[in-house]
């Protein structure tokens, strides 16, 4: 090292000159050994101040490279390849609202239920199924009590489905238009996200901007979920509304079963027996 090779030099150098100082003693110059030491401890400690100086500059050496490679990395890193959106930008489906002009209304008890399925609003859906579906009237309370009891069951029953399936429905139109009206505002997110995503500007590419864009996408697509699950929700009761149609039906013809075999046997007696009795009452004419 340079402070070594420096030391021993000056070493040498007094050593040398301490046999010309004995020769110069008559001449006024007189060695001093304390003097000496001292001036080679300085010359050390100077050494040493020199080797620790070196260590300083190596490590901020070290440092400011670092910092270069780090600061190069991220730069790197914060910049977005400038095709990226012409690479991977795509178009999405997104609802439509039922147009008047393409829905006619002849009589004019169509234009509540397009409204219905473009608005929404539980309001809106009872306002459609009451002008476009046939209303279903109140059965005469003297007509349903002189019905023996299978009959006035399966009136019942009747009644109780069709208002189950007004209840469906009149759910259903509610949350398909509210999804519907909803759809543009959600489709404008998309799209703001979708161009802050393919941007070339720094601050969109920032890792701050990255986590609120993935923070976004997820809440967007919980959204979406959420709507989809509603759809879902709407048919699984659709589907609940037929199923309990259709066991309505297979019951009753079991039920029809059931009393026609329990009726049989009386009412094949009565034939039975008038049967008999006209021919009695032919052979007695006679």
């Amino acid at each position: 090292m340079k402070p070594m090779k420096l030391f021993a030099s000056v070493l040498t150098l007094i050593f040398a000159l301490v046999p010309l100082a004995h020769a110069q003693f008559g001449s006024g110059i007189v060695y001093d050994p304390t003097q000496s030491a001292h001036a080679i401890e300085q010359i050390a400690q100077g050494s040493q101040q020199i080797q620790t100086a070196e260590q300083i500059y190596t490590t901020a050496y070290k440092t400011m490279n670092q910092v270069i490679a780090a600061y190069n990395l991220a730069y790197q890193m914060s910049r977005i390849p400038q095709n990226l959106a012409a690479r991977y930008q795509s178009d999405f489906a997104v609802w439509t609202n039922f147009s008047s002009a393409s829905v006619p209304d002849t009589y004019g008890n169509t234009s509540a239920w397009i409204n219905a399925l473009d608005l929404g609003n539980p309001t809106r859906a009872v306002s459609a199924y009451n002008s476009a579906v046939i209303a279903l009237q109140s059965y005469p309370g003297d007509a349903l009590s002189s019905q023996d009891a299978n009959t006035q069951a399966a009136i019942k029953n009747q009644y109780a489905s069709s208002e189950l399936g007004q209840a469906t429905l009149t759910n259903s139109l509610s949350t398909l238009g509210t999804i519907r009206a909803d759809s543009e505002v959600f489709q404008q997110k998309l799209a703001n996200l979708q161009a802050d995503t393919y941007s070339t500007d720094p601050s969109q590419q920032t890792s701050n901007a990255l986590l609120g864009k993935i923070n976004t996408a997820t809440l967007l697509q919980v959204h979406s979920q959420q709507d989809t699950d509603q759809i879902l929700a709407a048919e699984a009761a659709q589907q609940a509304l037929d199923a309990k149609q259709e066991l309505d039906e297979r019951n009753r013809l079991i039920n029809e079963s059931i009393t026609f075999q329990q009726s049989f046997p009386n009412l094949m007696q009565n034939v039975t027996g008038g049967v008999s009795d006209s021919i009695h009452a032919i052979s007695l004419g006679q």
